[in-house]
């Protein structure tokens, strides 16, 4: 098993971290994992990205050059990189700030309304990892209880009290994308 994800959005919506969210949990899970960061010329609000490649042999390259799968959590994301995904791969978009995806015939195409989610469990800053739990929901790379356990991986200190919330956006997402449709949430 090789799969290169792409994650990206403004900064500030959470895409590093989540990203970093996935490699631990790979990690957790025994799996090989590569994250790479790539910041636009401002931090928040500016555009970000990264990669993150899970593997059960070891990573040649750590550069996401052919993604089976793209996280898009706004429009100026989706249009950049929709292109990128293989045939046969997956875009999970967030419909709250994405609203027009184009045609891709040979790549399945899920949009989750993450925002709303987010606001439902109190906290809009958790909506990349309500995505996330889709994709782990429709594709089952990794568990839901890896990811939960590497958010005090991820987390500082003084965010862990943000857990709970994490918790509730992963497991959501995940029954949502364990449906498998063209559009959850």
């Amino acid at each position: 098993m090789l799969v290169e994800i792409l994650l990206a959005g403004f900064g500030g919506q959470g895409v590093m971290s989540t990203g970093q969210l996935l490699a631990y949990a790979g990690m957790h899970e025994g799996l090989h994992v590569a994250w790479i960061p790539s910041y636009g010329p401002e931090m928040r609000g500016g555009t970000a990205n990264c990669g993150v490649t899970l593997s059960d042999t070891e990573i040649s390259s750590p550069l996401v050059t052919e993604p089976q799968v793209l996280i898009a959590m706004n429009q100026p994301s989706f249009e950049k990189y929709a292109g990128a995904v293989v045939p046969g791969g997956v875009i999970l978009y967030n419909s709250a700030l994405v609203k027009e995806t184009g045609e891709y015939p040979e790549v399945l195409v899920v949009g989750v309304d993450a925002n709303r989610m987010a606001e439902e469990i109190g906290n809009v800053r958790v909506a990349a990892n309500v995505i996330l739990g889709a994709y782990i929901g429709l594709s089952g790379v990794i568990s839901v209880a890896s990811a939960v356990e590497a958010l005090k991986d991820v987390l500082p200190p003084h965010r862990r009290k943000l857990i709970p919330a994490n918790r509730e956006a992963l497991e959501r997402g995940a029954a949502l994308g364990a449906g498998g449709g063209r559009a959850v949430g």
